[in-house]
């Protein structure tokens, strides 16, 4: 399929798009489906996160770091333009570091069709070309062999594990640590 940074499906179409606020009642929807799906993957988080209410808040906030230019809140679109996940470079830091975590989920029906590596794709060449970064890391759960496909798919490289790295379903979790540098 071409270079592994080619932000563009076969099909040429954009996979993601800013998040709006008008999003955050399908965002709920999106999470009150997938609750038992993406459980295993997921922080704690209060039962407000996945109302409308609770979605817009956040929302609002994201794109307020947005504008700081401290996040990139993206929603992932299906192939009829549905709203079926989110993708986010959080963290994002300047200076001598020029570098930014990504974080990704999709609804479980979504799955297995690409999209994830498609709007994967999309973030790196953002990062990279029109964000000027020099340095993505993302991290898994040991045992998100799908998720680690993904990123290796992208150009991502195994970094390590690091031991009890983000406290995950409700307990300190091992991740596998992966980057991705820009060779602009």
């Amino acid at each position: 399929m071409g270079d592994s940074r080619d932000p563009r499906p076969q099909d040429g179409r954009r996979v993601t798009r800013l998040v709006r606020e008008s999003d955050a009642e399908r965002l709920a929807e999106l999470l009150v489906a997938n609750r038992e799906f993406l459980a295993p993957t997921a922080p704690d988080r209060p039962a407000s996160y996945a109302t409308a209410e609770g979605q817009r808040e956040l929302v609002a906030t994201r794109l307020a770091e947005y504008r700081e230019g401290t996040r990139l809140p993206l929603v992932v679109l299906d192939e009829d333009g549905d709203v079926v996940g989110q993708i986010t470079l959080n963290e994002i830091v300047r200076g001598p570091f020029q570098s930014a975590n990504v974080g990704y989920w999709l609804s479980e029906h979504a799955g297995g069709r690409g999209l994830a590596t498609a709007a994967l794709r999309e973030v790196v060449h953002v990062a990279f070309d029109e964000l000027g970064l020099h340095r993505l890391q993302a991290g898994t759960l040991l045992d998100n062999v799908r998720s680690q496909r993904v990123l290796l798919r992208c150009g991502f490289t195994v970094m390590g594990d690091a031991p009890a790295y983000l406290h995950i379903a409700g307990r300190w979790a091992d991740h596998r640590l992966f980057q991705l540098v820009s060779d602009r």
